[in-house]
């Protein structure tokens, strides 16, 4: 499978599972593990299962705030 071009990286409103981990740098699984502990919500159109794009960046924010308060990087 390509990468998507920027174009249309920008202008997607909703990813696939292997699309959403491409764009955490992270497994399948790790998406589906935070999927089911709430860390990150989608939605099902039908039977399909897609992430909204600004349920990532929500939840990357959150992870930078804790990191932030933790007294991380």
């Amino acid at each position: 499978m390509n990468p998507p071009s920027k174009v249309g990286e920008t202008s997607r409103v909703m990813l696939t599972i292997p699309e959403a981990a491409a764009r955490l740098s992270v497994g399948r699984s790790t998406i589906y593990l935070l999927l089911a502990s709430g860390a990150i919500e989608s939605v099902h159109i039908g039977r399909l299962r897609r992430i909204p794009v600004d349920c990532l960046t929500e939840f990357v924010d959150r992870c930078r705030q804790e990191a932030q308060a933790a007294g991380g990087d």
